[in-house]
């Protein structure tokens, strides 16, 4: 993989503010949690096609799909299965009573973003969201997956080029040792 290309500047900028194991864990949880406070108002609006229910829910995360696709094909198909189960739970959840449902999405998207907070005040880092606040809702559940394939030890190549242009980057910044 060559690390010129716009994956490998975009895991680099990601890896490099959450390098931290604690922070790591907190956003593989906290991630999720914020996409399932947001898919469940959005199973609220669907429609059924020949027998199949569509919502917004699964409209969006087709439309996140596409654009990982531009990515990586397989970190694009990964988020795809795994945003298709969160898109189904958030379908059993949409269909409960407003009070309930509502409750659960509020908690589930501020819960996940205090989370991404406190994993970034662990870490001694700004989120993302606070500078490029489209850029890191869009990018966030991308590179969750790409942290999932880290953890169980997939595409390490890519992890180690990743980890080295870090390096060089704070090499860089701090000047010789």
């Amino acid at each position: 993989m060559s690390s010129d290309g716009k994956l490998m500047d975009m895991l680099t900028d990601y890896a490099a503010s959450h390098q931290h194991p604690f922070n790591v864990i907190v956003h593989a949880i906290g991630i999720p949690t914020i996409m399932l406070g947001v898919l469940i108002p959005l199973t609220w609006a669907s429609v059924e096609i020949s027998g199949i229910t569509i919502n917004l829910a699964h409209i969006a995360m087709l439309g996140f799909f596409t654009f990982y696709m531009t990515l990586d094909r397989q970190f694009a198909i990964a988020f795809l299965v795994f945003a298709m189960l969160i898109a189904a739970l958030a379908g059993f959840i949409g269909v409960k009573p407003m009070a309930t449902s509502g409750t659960i999405a509020a908690l589930a998207f501020f819960g996940g973003y205090a989370a991404q907070f406190i994993g970034h005040a662990v870490e001694k880092s700004m989120p993302v969201l606070v500078k490029h606040p489209v850029q890191a809702n869009l990018a966030a559940p991308f590179f969750m997956i790409v942290e999932m394939f880290k953890i169980i030890g997939l595409r390490d190549e890519l992890f180690d080029e990743v980890q080295a242009k870090i390096a060089v980057g704070r090499h860089e910044e701090h000047g010789p040792v």
